[in-house]
């Protein structure tokens, strides 16, 4: 793919639909919101909005369990107002991508309901049943990701059904061609409707082990840690022929021209890359989390990011994530100084970036009390809910911060009044300000939309605090400098005196700094980042 696709040069923006705007009255945000909201994102500057699930569902796992891929749930409103979300983005020059649930179906899918029936019905091997143990217990040991046993005894035929997550929620056999083609039907249903892509739900579980092996035990597992990491998971997920399962989805994407195809990868870098596929047949962009799970330290960063680009495949393309829908806000994992060096940093690393709604005003933890708990993995493993992070969206300063006229579905930050995208429009000094003039910076330079990247070493006493990497396109090379300490740095900036360069800020975490020459030294403010221009000296 050439470099100047929209998804090498674009950036993504993900909206959980029940929060980013009510427009019904009922608390839950709905298709009709996201509409009216995408002036926002166009005004922010982004290129593309991922929307999570939507689909017809009972709602155990708000949208995860799907009961009809072709059908919006009345939740969110319906197809026409799909239809008039695509028309309005694409008028504004928006792409627009799809989560797709592939892993599993709801129990109330039509698909389960007649695989359920009985042992012979034709659509049995849809899903995966097995015989009980010896004993009469499940088949094997693999668990479920939201706690507890995996498989769900049957009593009316004596089998079991395995479910990688909630029981309402069993997993589809994709060893099974007509499975493929149903699901390849599905992908077709929604890019005749000018779907853009598709990001692809817990793609690394879609082939298990086809003797169902049991997982070893994992010698690492801490008491703390989710139950599922008991057992290291070997057989129920990461096996090698789901590559073939993933080219033939992205087969499918091929016959409507520039489509995406992300998939959702929790694996350490050397497993995340081979998602590819050989010869980038598989996905286009396997999802990065790493930074996720990175300690928040320059000199950990800095080593990542290394790793990362070491190991990529020859034309693999890279991609970050600072946040989404199940992993604590980075501005409560790192707080608001850092949150506007994470924004630069995700912004200014070579590849795609995927922003999550409510990063741009800094969003961070907001408690659930123990009566508003709607997460499902909360009440079975309590400590691991996603609640916190899907909260509605702030936009005014008005009852409900201008997401509904009534309490919403889950509660909102303290100080809304304050946190809001029309507060921070204006602000000068805002996070909401610094997002957008950093997507701004990428659209201008190509240096940091499909430009390289190298590290730049600097003394062992910075290197513990400051990451320091350049981009380069052409004749135009931008070094960015990042103060993960809270002490001021004094940062040489002629590493090589053959260069002759001098040096300009571009942008500054720290509002004020634009256009300032720099000299051989740049004094770097506690937790502050900068983008730095070189000039080469006459």
């Amino acid at each position: 793919m050439p470099e100047t696709i929209w998804w090498k040069t674009g950036t993504v923006y993900q909206v959980y639909p029940r929060s980013f705007q009510d427009t019904n009255g009922d608390g839950v945000g709905d298709l009709p919101g996201i509409t009216a909201r995408l002036e926002h994102l166009a005004w922010l500057g982004v290129d593309a909005v991922w929307i999570s699930p939507f689909y017809r569902s009972p709602m155990a796992d708000f949208g995860y369990d799907v009961a009809d891929y072709r059908a919006v749930d009345p939740l969110f409103g319906t197809l026409e107002d799909f239809d008039a979300l695509i028309a309005e983005a694409h008028r504004r020059k928006l792409k627009v991508i799809l989560d797709f649930v592939p892993n599993h179906s709801s129990i109330a899918h039509p698909w389960f309901v007649e695989s359920r029936a009985s042992r012979e019905n034709p659509k049995r091997d849809w899903y995966l049943w097995r015989d009980p143990a010896p004993d009469g217990g499940p088949p094997n040991n693999w668990l479920s990701n939201f706690g507890g046993p995996a498989w769900t005894r049957d009593e009316a035929s004596g089998q079991y059904y395995y479910h990688a997550f909630l029981a309402e929620q069993p997993d589809l056999n994709w060893r099974n061609p007509e499975v493929r083609a149903a699901m390849h039907d599905v992908l077709r249903f929604w890019l005749e409707r000018g779907v853009d892509g598709f990001r692809v739900d817990v793609i690394w579980h879609l082939i298990k082990d086809e003797g169902f092996r049991d997982n070893p035990q994992n010698p690492d597992f801490a008491p703390h840690q989710p139950g599922i990491n008991r057992f290291s998971q070997v057989y129920s997920c990461d096996r090698p022929e789901v590559i073939e399962v993933i080219s033939g989805m992205r087969a499918v994407l091929r016959e409507f021209g520039e489509r995406v195809l992300i998939g959702e990868i929790y694996l350490p870098v050397e497993r995340l890359v081979t998602y590819y596929g050989p010869d980038l047949e598989a996905a286009d962009l396997p999802f990065n989390f790493q930074l996720l799970e990175t300690p928040w330290q320059a000199d950990a960063v800095a080593a990542l990011v290394a790793e990362y680009e070491a190991a990529l495949p020859e034309g693999g393309w890279p991609n970050w994530v600072l946040g989404n829908h199940d992993r604590p806000r980075i501005a409560a994992r790192v707080g608001d100084a850092q949150a506007r060096v994470a924004a630069m940093l995700l912004l200014t690393l070579r590849g795609t970036p995927t922003l999550y709604y409510g990063d741009e005003i800094g969003l961070g933890h907001v408690p659930i009390p123990p009566d508003r708990v709607q997460d499902p993995w909360e009440r079975n493993e309590p400590g691991h809910g996603r609640d916190p992070v899907r909260t509605p969206m702030q936009w005014d300063d008005s009852r409900h911060a201008g997401f509904s006229a009534v309490e919403p579905w889950l509660p909102q930050t303290e100080d809304a009044e304050r946190r809001n995208v029309d507060a921070m429009r204006d602000d000068s000094r805002s996070i909401l300000t610094l997002y957008r003039r950093l997507l701004s910076l990428r659209r201008d330079h190509p240096a940091l939309s499909v430009g390289g990247w190298r590290s730049v070493p600097l003394p062992p006493s910075l290197a513990t605090e400051v990451f320091a990497y350049e981009r380069f396109e052409g004749d135009e090379t931008l070094r960015i400098l990042l103060n993960f300490g809270s002490a001021e740095r004094s940062i040489p900036l002629e590493d090589d005196a053959a260069k002759q360069e001098t040096w300009s800020v571009l942008l500054s975490t720290r509002p004020g700094r634009a256009g300032e020459a720099t000299g051989n030294v740049l004094h770097l403010s506690p937790d502050e980042g900068v983008v730095l221009r070189a000039h080469p000296s006459s």
